[in-house]
């Protein structure tokens, strides 16, 4: 755009101010087009902002430091992790085996059972799926409860403890085994509850996605001679689902990853028996909340970070839209 001048090389008076209404006629359109829009994001984007990338922000930062909740925080550089994976012995010999072969176990293990669960259910009619459903849920949602009430009271380490009742009444046993405070029980129980309540949003969402492939695909599949509830699962199914198996996977993840709280509230102590059930989580909670190390363990929590979003990359490629 060619720009007035008077005869001495300034800009003239008009043309300052005709920048700035086009300037602001720009904003206007841009404003009506897409401004209600952006101001529908801004709760969300403010709740982001505030409730995840301060704190992750601020773990990352505090990992590089020595803090104890009493002085201010002290740069360490790289110590922090040096020392998680030099010095660390507990963590190296028991917490990361153990959350791997929980995650390996759990992982896995839970999402193809909501898969299969899901595809059994919509198999069903309305009513009896319906029903189905919200028992098969209901289990994610009072986790806690349940753990306390029913498995605490099923593993009870006494003669009433349902269990050692069952076994002793058979003649298997001659007297009852403390399950929970046992390093040799402790991780399976703590997979077996963990998979018991691992159907929750991602089973519904996995549901939701077996109840919108089209009938057609399935008739069309049939006409040209497949005729396997397996190959049915392969070719159609999942590759016509595959957002909801991303989200199931994504979901899934980051629960068995969080699970943590599973092995203290069995056990009834932070760390667990002989560090039997001690899993990542846990390992931070006992250094920044009762030992106060938050930088060693805000640097635990990085690396707990950086193992979730390596498998969620994964599982994005798996079934995201460019695999």
């Amino acid at each position: 755009m060619q720009i007035r001048t008077t005869a001495e090389g300034q800009p003239r008076e008009g043309t300052k101010h005709d920048w700035r209404a086009q300037a602001r006629s720009v904003f206007q359109g841009w404003a009506n087009r897409e401004g209600s829009a952006y101001l529908f994001l801004a709760p969300y984007g403010l709740l982001f902002i505030v409730f995840i990338v301060i704190p992750v922000a601020t773990a990352i930062l505090l990992s590089f430091t020595f803090f104890d909740a009493i002085q201010q925080p002290r740069f360490v550089g790289l110590d922090n992790y040096i020392a998680l994976l030099t010095q660390d012995a507990t963590f190296m010999r028991n917490v990361l085996p153990n959350t791997i072969q929980f995650a390996v176990i759990v992982g896995p293990g839970g999402y193809v059972l909501a898969f299969l669960l899901a595809w059994m259910l919509a198999q069903l009619p309305r009513l009896p799926r319906a029903i189905f459903a919200i028992i098969l849920y209901s289990p994610s949602m009072t986790a806690a409860v349940a753990m306390a009430v029913v498995w605490k009271t099923l593993f009870s380490g006494d003669q009433t403890g349902y269990l050692n009742s069952f076994l002793m009444a058979i003649g298997l046993l001659r007297e009852p085994i403390q399950w929970l405070q046992s390093p040799q029980y402790l991780m399976t129980i703590m997979i077996v509850v963990t998979l018991w309540s691992s159907m929750g949003i991602g089973f519904l969402a996995m549901l939701a996605g077996i109840l919108e492939v089209s009938p057609d695909l399935y008739e069309a599949a049939a006409i040209d001679g497949l005729n396997s509830r397996v190959q049915e699962i392969f070719l159609i199914t999942i590759p016509s689902m595959r957002p909801q198996m991303l989200f199931g996977a994504v979901m899934a993840i980051v629960g068995t990853f969080q699970a943590g709280a599973i092995g203290v509230t069995l056990s009834g102590s932070n760390p667990t028996p002989q560090y039997a059930g001690q899993l990542i989580v846990n390992h931070i909670e006992d250094y920044g909340f009762l030992r106060y190390e938050m930088g060693y363990a805000a640097a635990v929590s990085v690396v707990l970070l950086v193992m979730v979003l390596f498998f969620s990359r994964l599982a994005n490629r798996l079934f995201g839209s460019e695999a």
